[in-house]
């Protein structure tokens, strides 16, 4: 397994996206006009819901710590804070860092991006397996890993590369107009999901695949709940493709509730 520096990295980064994401997510009325950024309230709660949802996931993987078991969620948690600080880095012109939220922001990626790193050259060192001898996944299940990765993937190369004007880009299935910096910082966030979970197309450990379900279902469950908070802000008559921001977290939050009954989550390996 990787090393115990790496391990306390995670760990670290569970405390700083827990004091980060609550902040958020809790106040976002407040903190919107300080964040790195101008976002709007419910921007940025959801990006404080990303932030508890991988405070959960850091958690859960340093505390199993196999990585037969955690190696899609560190993927995920590596590709997240390396992708994130691109984006800053690539926008740095319309940082806005005054606010002590605005630097624990770019403090928390910083970190992530330096376990990230760890983490890398760990694996390059140990070279550790992906493979387990335990249950696989269903051909039922496959598929539903191909239509994940397809429509993930989609939504994350399409906000990180088309420009502002584009179809659903002026609040047609997010409710807001975001802009270009916010645009690309939630389609790397939708790639990152989809790119995570691309070993399972040869690598079916059912055990890993639960973990990586159940490490990840904070950001389903706590975005979702984000969204109903400022249901207001949806037009479902005037604008129906804000339905679909809702179908694509209930299409796979609901499912793994049963799937999650039937097998576990991918406790042992």
């Amino acid at each position: 397994m990787l090393s115990s520096f790496s391990r306390l990295l995670t760990y670290l980064l569970a405390i700083l996206y827990t004091v980060l994401g609550a902040l958020l997510y809790f106040f976002p009325e407040t903190l919107s006009s300080v964040f790195a950024w101008k976002v709007t309230p419910f921007m940025t709660m959801t990006i404080g819901g990303w932030a508890l949802g991988n405070a959960w996931l850091a958690w859960i993987t340093a505390r199993r710590w196999q990585w037969n078991l955690v190696f899609s969620a560190l993927l995920y948690l590596w590709m997240f804070g390396l992708g994130e600080l691109l984006v800053l880095f690539n926008f740095r012109d319309k940082l806005i860092l005054v606010h002590p939220i605005a630097w624990l922001y770019l403090i928390t990626l910083l970190i992530n991006a330096l376990a990230a790193i760890v983490g890398i050259m760990d694996w390059l060192r140990v070279r550790p397996s992906a493979m387990a001898g335990g249950p696989t996944f269903s051909p039922l299940q496959n598929t539903a890993l191909i239509a994940f990765i397809l429509f993930v993937g989609f939504l994350g190369l399409y906000g990180s590369n088309v420009q502002i004007g584009a179809p659903g880009t002026n609040g047609g299935i997010f409710p807001e107009v975001m802009s270009l910096f916010t645009l690309r910082s939630f389609g790397m966030f939708y790639l990152t999901l989809a790119l995570a979970v691309v070993p399972y197309l040869w690598n079916k450990n059912l055990n890993a695949i639960l973990h990586h379900s159940i490490a990840s279902y904070g950001l389903i469950a706590i975005i979702t709940v984000a969204a109903l908070v400022y249901l207001r802000l949806f037009d479902f008559a005037s604008r129906p493709g804000g339905a679909l921001y809702f179908i694509a977290y209930l299409a796979v939050g609901i499912p793994l509730l049963f799937v999650f009954r039937r097998y576990g989550t991918g406790t042992s390996s």
